[in-house]
């Protein structure tokens, strides 16, 4: 009996290595292939044909009823429609389409105005490799990197076009109301704390419509800190 025993433990501990083995072997498949997928979706490109123009800004509602505008960096990977969830927790996960992903898409804030008619603004993108959605924010930090990177575009689902101006970059923490609670923040209060802590800045002209914009992402998943690029938004005539 106890050599019956010795090798059916043995037979036991084998089949539990196995198994144990197989489960490591399927937990690491899964692992690549949802990398895989984090990096497929935030680097798709498929969702450029629906980049809108004046022509046609509407195609932008081919996406979805949640697309509300085109938000593009020059020279950067910053090339993206921007939607708007019900709450700032909607769209952290999901992709345009509405299908989920890890990278989410960009969005605006869910208490901003829909038409960008509001003189603050704000998109948030989630901080991804290689550039990918908000990821190349944290470039703006260099001084040449800024100087050369100082323009981009915005056309919303309603015809309107917006050539952006960057004149700040920040890291702030996610609790600060003066930079995370648009509704309530004006220009002036603004750009009076930017031009106390920001990284860069440069005071923009002053004027009556002053009308900003800022694109927030996050440094790390376990802290509070926000790489923030603000820019001055001039609407392009018709």
């Amino acid at each position: 009996m106890g050599r019956k025993m010795i090798v059916f433990c043995d037979k036991l501990f084998d089949r539990i290595v196995i198994l144990v083995s197989l489960l490591f072997f399927l937990v690491c498949i899964y692992a690549m292939y949802d990398a895989a997928m984090v990096y497929y979706n935030a680097n798709d490109t498929s969702v450029l044909k629906y980049k809108p123009d004046l022509s046609n800004p509407e195609v932008l509602r081919e996406i979805s009823e949640d697309a509300i505008a085109w938000i593009t960096v020059d020279n950067t990977r910053i090339d993206y429609p921007v939607m708007q969830g019900k709450d700032n927790r909607e769209y952290l996960n999901k992709n345009p389409f509405g299908k989920y992903a890890l990278s989410g898409s960009i969005f605006l804030d869910s208490r901003n105005k829909t038409d960008f008619s509001d003189r603050y603004s704000m998109l948030y993108g989630h901080h991804m490799d290689y550039g990918a959605m908000f990821g190349a924010l944290d470039e703006f930090k260099n001084r040449e990197y800024f100087d050369s990177h100082r323009t981009g575009q915005l056309i919303t689902v309603g015809g309107k076009a917006y050539d952006i101006r960057f004149f700040a970059a920040a890291m702030v923490q996610a609790t600060d109301e003066t930079v995370f609670r648009p509704m309530y923040t004006s220009p002036e209060s603004l750009l009076e704390k930017l031009s106390d802590s920001a990284i860069i800045y440069e005071a923009p002209k002053p004027k009556d419509d002053l009308k900003l914009i800022a694109l927030s992402t996050c440094q790390d998943a376990d802290t509070i800190d926000r790489m923030v690029v603000f820019g001055v938004m001039e609407e392009k005539s018709s």
